[in-house]
């Protein structure tokens, strides 16, 4: 994932309102989100080279997400791939916070992240360059840098998600979807400067990234109300504007 935003026990009916991009390499081959054959209590998609998930909720609740964390100077080509880190915690039945320890001692072995987990009622973030916390209720943000690092996109993305959730929650669904193609592409001077150059920085800098060899895979929206039950969307691009496949789940969470 390259952008994610959530609403987290904001709403007093939708405790868990998420939005994210999965920007990548159109090259890499990728299982869009369905039902897991081999753990059908899992939901998501799969990276198809290296293993793994981007993204995945369980029907008992188990929800991760990961970004990368982007400092192209320390990248070590050995390290596993981070998408392990979500598919062991959905499949886990470990409690968070055990899994928030098993972070702390593994996570150096790994390239830098950024990790959501947890239950729709207790949500930990983790980052392997600075450790791990239990997340605050409030409208969050993460991007390839710390969680709530005020990027312009994140900024302006949570702006736009504030907008939506003041809204008719029936139009939330298709408004986010909205927000996660907005292309605005802010001034150099805002671009943060991460090691990638000034072209990279433009490039990344907008909510929905295209190009012609790297942009946004796919877009997810998952929403969970008082009652447990889950809405989960995604759909996929292949560089285009408008979406090749639409994956869309409904279900009740078995807690």
């Amino acid at each position: 994932m390259c952008l994610v935003l959530f609403a987290y026990r904001v709403h007093p009916h939708y405790p868990f309102v998420f939005a994210a991009n999965r920007d990548e390499f159109f090259h890499r081959p990728t299982q869009s989100a369905d039902i897991w054959e081999d753990y059908p209590e899992i939901v998501g998609g799969r990276d198809l080279k290296d293993g793994g998930t981007w993204l995945g909720i369980t029907k008992k609740g188990r929800f991760a997400a990961i970004t990368n964390f982007r400092d192209p100077m320390n990248l070590r080509p050995d390290a596993p791939s981070r998408g392990k880190l979500v598919e062991a915690f959905l499949k886990s039945d470990a409690k968070a916070e055990d899994y928030l320890d098993w972070l702390t001692k593994e996570g150096p072995r790994y390239n830098g992240f950024n990790m959501i987990f947890g239950y729709p009622d207790k949500l930990f973030y983790f980052s392997n360059r600075r450790g791990g916390e239990l997340i605050s209720p409030g409208l969050h943000g993460l991007s390839n840098a710390y969680l709530n690092t005020p990027w312009p996109k994140v900024k302006r993305a949570q702006s736009l998600m504030e907008k939506i959730l003041k809204s008719d929650p029936r139009k939330w669904r298709e408004a986010l979807f909205k927000l996660l193609t907005d292309r605005h592409v802010p001034h150099d001077k805002e671009l943060p400067s991460t090691g990638v150059g000034l072209e990279w920085e433009r490039l990344l800098g907008s909510i929905f990234i295209s190009s012609p060899i790297y942009g946004t895979r796919s877009s997810t929206v998952v929403i969970i109300d008082e009652k447990n039950e889950v809405t989960f969307e995604e759909r996929t691009y292949d560089g285009q504007a408008i979406p090749w496949m639409k994956v869309k789940m409904k279900f009740t969470l078995e807690v």
